[in-house]
């Protein structure tokens, strides 16, 4: 079975600090045998949620659709004043539109949770933000998570991490998205 992770995250900045950890996490998912797909910074500038319109746009209906097929999802948010940043979340607010399907809302797979700030304290705030919209959106949070403290790690230009650690911490969330999915399925 190949598995399918889906990554979100980063920031309408390009090669974010965000987009790079997500980068990171999701080769731990291709070197555990994982199809990946990212959706970032441009992909995820999609209308305010609103469940009262039904109209999407094609890169919302893109985004719902990844998420439907995906097994295992990995998010990384920047942290923006100690929580998700907006862009993530307004992303995570489509995930409603999966609430009637057969596996609804992310039922049933491992999502791997990342938030890179610079500081420990909104890097850990964040995290625990989106552990918790995982958790509402009925996912199984990886055993592990990450805050990435930009402050003191960096990525270098071709997006690898310079703290080795933290790029084994990464590569070891997109590998247990794909074990979970593995032994679920």
């Amino acid at each position: 079975m190949t598995v399918s992770v889906v990554g979100i995250g980063g920031s309408l900045r390009a090669d974010s600090q965000s987009e790079r950890a997500l980068r990171v996490a999701l080769a731990g998912a291709a070197e555990a045998g994982a199809k990946t797909t990212i959706l970032s910074g441009p992909d995820l500038v999609l209308p305010f949620y609103d469940p009262a319109v039904p109209e999407r746009s094609a890169a919302a209906m893109r985004l719902v659709e990844e998420l439907r097929e995906a097994d295992g999802v990995v998010l990384v948010s920047p942290g923006y004043h100690g929580t998700v940043s907006g862009l993530v979340k307004n992303a995570l607010d489509y995930v409603e539109d999966l609430r009637d399907d057969e596996r609804p809302y992310l039922h049933g797979r491992a999502v791997g949770c990342v938030a890179t700030a610079s500081g420990w304290q909104a890097s850990v705030t964040t995290l625990t933000a989106l552990r918790s919209v995982v958790h509402s959106l009925r996912g199984w949070p990886t055993p592990l998570g990450v805050a990435v403290n930009s402050a003191e790690v960096l990525f270098d230009g071709s997006g690898e991490c310079g703290d080795a650690q933290v790029s084994t911490n990464l590569r070891t969330i997109g590998l247990q998205v794909v074990e979970f999915a593995l032994a679920h399925s």
